[in-house]
């Protein structure tokens, strides 16, 4: 671990209400030729508008379906494809096992990595990293591959229209961030982009986690009704970019340690990612003798708000 201050990021961050339908705009200036990979379900969604945006803009893409799992032969086989076609790009469209496998076979063909999110649940479309796991879903660790997405395409109004579960599992994501980073910062402990956090990194952090508890609520009632709303982009935005060069430059501590283990327990299956991390930042701020007993007051009441687990039976371990 480097003793000096690093901050790692994407190269380009772009927000925004039916940004997807300009996707062959920004697609353009980084590839030509890339691989799209998705699954029926996203195809749904948003295929028409990416597809006709890609033909508006000449791009020719290979079009690949997602197997559901972002284990290690899936990355492979996407790679393989990248480089049978002679593809310049990968593009990860879905969700966090969708966008982390595509950034694992971006690096492992050598070409461009884009990531488009199609919903807030987690913060893996900025950073660099995959989280692996088995074909029976139990996670395996994650892989930094050195570099962050070239391209981030968010569409307010996609995730918006997504389910609110995965809008509030984001949040859980999200409010961990700071929580961490400062529990990194105390420690001296060193972050996840080979050094220790800068001032920059921990701001945002916060920032993050203030949007969180000033806008959040509201922002739950908005995507129950599918509205863009102001709140919505704040929480959007500090559930994917904030919350995202936060803990990669910021740290991760015990809620992620906890949150990584669930997956493991066969009650927790059905949980997401940023609920399992909810849980996790409870659990951490429990063993955390500093922490303002006001303000863990404050985090769970926010939590129970917005419908993060808090309690073991919450996650089904009653």
């Amino acid at each position: 671990m480097s003793k000096f201050n690093v901050l790692i990021a994407p190269r380009k961050y772009v927000q925004g209400r039916d940004v997807i339908t300009k996707i062959g705009d920004f697609v353009a200036a980084i590839s030509q030729k890339p691989v799209v990979l998705w699954d029926d379900q996203v195809k749904e969604i948003v295929g028409d508008k990416v597809i006709a945006g890609f033909q508006q803009s000449g791009i020719e893409f290979i079009d690949v379906n997602f197997a559901g799992d972002s284990t290690k032969a899936e990355a492979a086989r996407v790679a393989s494809i990248i480089k049978e076609n002679n593809a310049d790009a990968a593009i990860g469209i879905g969700g966090g096992k969708t966008l982390d496998t595509a950034k694992a076979a971006a690096h492992q063909s050598g070409v461009a990595m884009i990531t488009v999110p199609t919903i807030a649940s987690n913060d893996s479309p900025t950073s660099s990293y995959t989280v692996w796991y088995d074909e029976e879903g139990n996670c395996l660790g994650f892989e930094s591959w050195g570099r962050n997405p070239d391209l981030v395409l968010v569409d307010s109004q996609v995730i918006a229209n997504a389910p609110i579960r995965s809008f509030v599992a984001g949040m859980g994501d999200a409010l961990a961030t700071w929580v961490e980073a400062e529990a990194c910062y105390k420690t001296r402990g060193g972050n996840l982009a080979g050094g220790q956090a800068t001032v920059a990194a921990r701001t945002l952090a916060r920032l993050g986690y203030d949007l969180l508890l000033d806008h959040g609520v509201g922002a739950c009632r908005a995507v129950e009704k599918n509205v863009v709303t102001p709140a919505v982009e704040k929480i959007i935005e500090a559930n994917v970019l904030l919350s995202g060069l936060g803990f990669e430059s910021g740290g991760v501590s015990t809620a992620h340690m906890i949150a990584n283990c669930l997956p493991s327990v066969p009650e927790c299956h059905g949980m997401m990612h940023g609920e399992e991390v909810g849980f996790g930042v409870i659990s951490q701020l429990c063993l955390d003798e500093d922490f303002d007993p006001a303000e863990m007051l404050e985090i769970v009441d926010f939590e129970i708000a917005v419908g993060l687990p808090v309690t073991f039976r919450d996650l089904g371990l009653g």
